[in-house]
């Protein structure tokens, strides 16, 4: 199995995210808040793989994208740049399986 990386670079507050390819493609700026999520290309051949993928760049765009602590208060910009980090991720990975899920958790959000 190929073990791929998708970085989630944040590009500051309501710029969202972008993000660059499989690890160690492109130049990253160091003073950017980064995340790696690894995955194997396989996971997204089923449902349930692109499920637990999904889940895990959800998680990942909860920890670059995070509220202030001291009001407990998940702000307007944060859940936008949650959605972008998220969708900047799915739309990098380019799998219809794992955008039809995405475009489903999309429209139920609103």
């Amino acid at each position: 199995m190929t073990r791929l990386a998708t970085k989630m670079l944040l590009l500051g507050g309501l710029a969202g995210l972008a993000v660059a390819g499989a690890a160690g493609a492109g130049t990253v700026d160091h003073d950017v808040p980064a995340l790696v999520v690894h995955y194997h290309g396989d996971a997204l051949d089923t449902d349930s793989g692109a499920q637990a993928l999904y889940r895990l760049l959800a998680r990942a765009a909860e920890e670059v994208c995070p509220f202030a602590y001291d009001t407990h208060i998940v702000s307007a910009s944060v859940y936008k740049c949650r959605r972008d980090a998220l969708s900047a991720a799915v739309n990098k990975i380019h799998n219809q399986r794992l955008a039809a899920l995405h475009a489903a958790h999309t429209s139920k959000s609103g």
